[in-house]
């Protein structure tokens, strides 16, 4: 078991050696294992950079994300012009899907709204317009319908897991009643922990995962 103090030292320097992650304004703290970023980031993309980032260090348990964006002056643009930029990148990335997804920008945040087939697309559409200049913040409020049976969808992420060389299926129990898949046993890392959730997402017809997983390195 790694030391909260080690695990503090160890993000702060995954957060410098990040090119990509400007580490001026950000805080970290850590609480058994639970990793606290708070403090001030450039952009929205920052935010979750440095959320990855926390992420990979080992003996991280979880973390709370409390940076807040402050745009420069430079990058803030009109809400309509976020729009229109969050509609065209979503057209180019979920071409057939997209028409069933609603853009709402307010003061830089946007809102998704609609319905899709797979958490996939849902994914995606947070992804894609995450990225956009001048974006201060995503509400993804796209949800699933499901058409799969639970016994289906439970097979689909069994099989998922013994395919991913990045997570023990035997560790991991799967539970699916109705579109909720609970998720619970052992892994190794944080990291192992996100990709199985990733996987379960992945399944047709999933429309909510209990991630009940508990890191054990």
């Amino acid at each position: 078991m790694r030391s909260d103090s080690d695990i503090e030292q160890d993000v702060k320097e995954e957060l410098k050696w990040d090119p990509d992650i400007d580490a001026t304004d950000i805080a970290v703290s850590v609480n058994r294992g639970v990793v606290t970023l708070a403090g001030f980031v450039k952009s929205f993309v920052d935010k979750y950079s440095a959320e990855a980032a926390a992420k990979r260090v080992s003996g991280v348990a979880a973390v709370a994300n409390d940076l807040e964006v402050r745009l420069p002056r430079i990058d803030e643009r009109p809400d309509p012009e976020i729009a229109r930029d969050a509609v065209t990148a979503l057209k180019s990335q979920l071409p057939i899907s997209s028409e069933r997804i609603q853009v709402i920008v307010k003061s830089g945040w946007i809102t998704l709204e609609g319905q899709v087939e797979w958490q996939y697309q849902r994914t995606t559409a947070e992804n894609t317009v995450r990225r956009i200049k001048g974006v201060k913040g995503v509400t993804n409020s796209i949800k699933l319908e499901p058409k799969a049976k639970p016994s289906e969808i439970k097979r689909k992420i069994q099989e998922a897991f013994r395919r991913n060389a990045e997570v023990d299926s035997a560790r991991i129990d799967v539970e699916a009643e109705g579109s909720v898949v609970t998720l619970k046993g052992t892994v190794r890392s944080w990291m192992e922990r996100e990709e199985a959730e990733r996987a379960a997402w992945a399944a047709p017809g999933v429309t909510s995962v209990i991630d009940q997983i508990v890191v054990s390195p």
